[in-house]
């Protein structure tokens, strides 16, 4: 991958980064992940996010991005979690925590872009800080309904768009840095992507200045199959 730098990295400078890009950059940065996202977890009020999300989830489990697996300790021992991530690399490190899950846990690698699964999976579908880095955050929710069964709920632990002005500018301002350096969008709104897709909200709660948000919402059988193509 380091024969792709170079004059081709010149001329994507100032554009979202595409699948490569974000594989590159979590590949390289894997092993300092998790000592990085911790000092985000404590100014961002995140870890009761991730037992929230765990408590919440029930059934067949899909986690999409679930990177090193920082919320595995946190599943039931009544769920079947399977998690897909892009980076080989944040996937070994998760499959350290998977030994020590109380619930049986399956990890494979993939692009939630294109989910390698059937239709309706799964019982819950899980985004937890996920959707502010794949590059086609509108196909990723398509195809994570498309894996959803009727009635099933999909749960989000994301940071998005502040609903607070002063804060959003300040995103606005941020975010082609946060792009180039990190591969992260600052301004994405996952709730609008769901209700697009016919997801009903049920639950709401936003935090930390309005950046931080967690949602649960479910399907209704209302979007079809062939919608993710």
């Amino acid at each position: 991958m380091a024969e792709g730098r170079g004059n081709g990295d010149r001329s994507r400078k100032g554009k979202p980064p595409d699948t490569a890009r974000v594989l590159e950059f979590y590949e390289r940065t894997a092993s300092r992940y998790d000592r990085s996202i911790r000092f985000w977890e404590r100014v961002l009020r995140m870890e009761p996010g991730r037992r929230w999300l765990a408590g919440e989830a029930g059934g067949r489990v899909l986690e999409i991005g679930i990177g090193t697996g920082r919320n595995l300790p946190n599943y039931r021992e009544d769920v079947h979690v399977t998690g897909i991530e892009l980076s080989p690399s944040m996937l070994q490190i998760a499959r350290a925590r998977a030994a020590d899950c109380r619930a049986p846990v399956e990890l494979m690698v993939g692009d939630a872009a294109a989910l390698p699964f059937p239709d309706a999976s799964f019982d819950t579908v899980i985004f937890c800080l996920t959707l502010c880095t794949v590059p086609d955050d509108h196909r990723a929710v398509k195809e994570a309904v498309r894996a959803l069964r009727r009635g099933g709920q999909m749960l989000l632990l994301e940071h998005v768009r502040s609903s607070n002005p002063v804060v959003r500018i300040g995103q606005r301002a941020l975010e082609p840095i946060s792009l180039r350096l990190e591969a992260d969008h600052l301004t994405r709104e996952p709730l609008e992507l769901l209700r697009d897709a016919g997801l009903v909200i049920e639950h709401l709660e936003r935090w930390a200045l309005g950046i931080m948000e967690r949602v649960r919402a479910t399907k209704t059988g209302v979007m079809e199959s062939g919608s993710s193509s």
